[in-house]
């Protein structure tokens, strides 16, 4: 294939997925279909298929586009070189912070996931990769954890799994609680106070010996 054509066809590409997440974001995932993608990016249906075999292929390509610019940084904190594994970590989540607060295309791929993709049947393949997306997300923050916790930086006996949890909840609290209430919720300051929080008490509160100092409390 010609360099022009493969540019062309990436191209399109891009397109396809910019024109997913309009249609995606005003109708929802459910109620979208390929026509209505092809019809937003003026192509024809069989453009479509060339590219992605159903509309949750299109779903996770916006997702993984969000996520791609994040790899770096993993893969930093992750390298055993690294001789600061916790501030990388610090900085990835505050990028992702001001990531989702100044960037309209990144936070409208946030409400599409958060908000516009119904759980429903149909959907049951793209709640799959939901699930999945959750998962690799938790075993690249247990492998932050472990990193941090490798150099010294947090405690030998620290729960991990607790760790990985409680940043889930409150990470996805704060998107969630800025999406559906975007005039009450400062995003921006909430997010940010939330990682200052979560990275004061990891210390204190998820090392083993924690949990029998709060039962006896």
């Amino acid at each position: 294939m010609p360099r022009r054509t493969k540019e062309e066809a990436l191209q399109t590409r891009e397109t396809l997925i910019e024109a997913a997440e309009v249609v995606f974001h005003r109708k929802g995932v459910s109620a979208s279909s390929l026509n209505d993608i092809a019809k937003e990016a003026g192509v024809t249906r069989g453009a479509v298929y060339w590219h992605f075999k159903n509309k949750h292929d299109i779903f996770q390509a916006i997702v993984d586009r969000l996520l791609a610019p994040l790899d770096a940084l993993h893969d930093q904190i992750e390298d055993p070189s690294e001789p600061d594994p916790l501030s990388r970590f610090r900085e990835l989540l505050e990028y992702l912070t001001l990531e989702i607060a100044r960037d309209p295309r990144r936070r409208r791929g946030f409400e599409i996931a958060f908000l516009k993709c119904e759980q429903t049947e149909a959907n049951a393949m793209l709640n799959e990769r939901h699930r999945q997306n959750y998962l690799d997300g938790s075993e690249r923050i247990r492998k932050a954890l472990e990193a941090a916790v490798n150099k010294g930086q947090l405690p030998a006996d620290l729960d991990i799994e607790r760790g990985v949890a409680h940043l889930h909840i409150q990470l996805t609290g704060i998107i969630y609680l800025w999406l559906v209430l975007p005039d009450v919720i400062d995003f921006k300051k909430e997010a940010l106070h939330m990682i200052d929080s979560f990275f004061l008490t990891i210390k204190q509160n998820f090392g083993s010996h924690s949990e029998g100092e709060n039962e006896s409390q």
